[in-house]
């Protein structure tokens, strides 16, 4: 099985980040966007989890302590850079704290799933793109898109299920696990 573990996104951040994948649609790009209901933080990405393996998870997760912080929006950037860009993404304000509970999820996890060290970079990503049709229009466009300073409390983190369609994804919750 396939599975993450994430952050689901409130309403308002969902739906302003659906908003701008319209808007960055009409950049000079060949792109296949995150559909809205999918919009996440990614803390943790596992794959080929047996079912003994994902039960061992879910316990270790309820252990996890960690109090509510808040997060926002900063900047539109890339991976792996905007002139070879393959990910269209958003970068979080006060990542530190996001940065704390990916240690703490990562360390309580460690003698049950180790997958190859796994760098974590806080983000949201907006969509994967297939091909920048006019790169000089696509720098001078997306130098005048600015993101909104959109703060939103983070009070718990999911596990996810992840399936693989020939529609994209899709993702069903297992198990959500307050903080504070």
């Amino acid at each position: 099985m396939r599975a993450f573990i994430g952050i689901d996104l409130p309403k308002e951040v969902k739906d302003y980040l659906y908003d701008l994948e319209k808007e960055l649609n009409k950049l000079p790009i060949k792109c296949k966007f995150v559909a809205k209901k999918n919009l996440h933080i990614t803390i943790k990405f596992m794959k080929d989890l047996k079912e003994n393996e994902l039960n061992n998870i879910k316990e270790k997760l309820k252990e996890i302590k960690y109090p509510e912080f808040k997060v926002s929006l900063r900047s539109l950037d890339f991976f792996p850079k905007r002139n070879n860009a393959k990910v269209i993404w958003i970068s979080l304000e006060n990542e530190n704290k996001l940065i704390e509970l990916q240690q703490k999820i990562d360390s309580e996890l460690l003698n049950l799933y180790n997958s190859n060290k796994q760098e974590f970079k806080s983000h949201i990503t907006l969509g994967r793109i297939k091909l920048i049709k006019n790169k000089e229009k696509f720098n001078k466009l997306i130098n005048n898109i600015k993101i909104k300073d959109i703060k939103f409390k983070i009070d718990s983190f999911q596990l996810f299920e992840s399936t693989l369609t020939k529609d994209g994804p899709l993702y069903k919750m297992i198990k959500k696990y307050k903080l504070g």
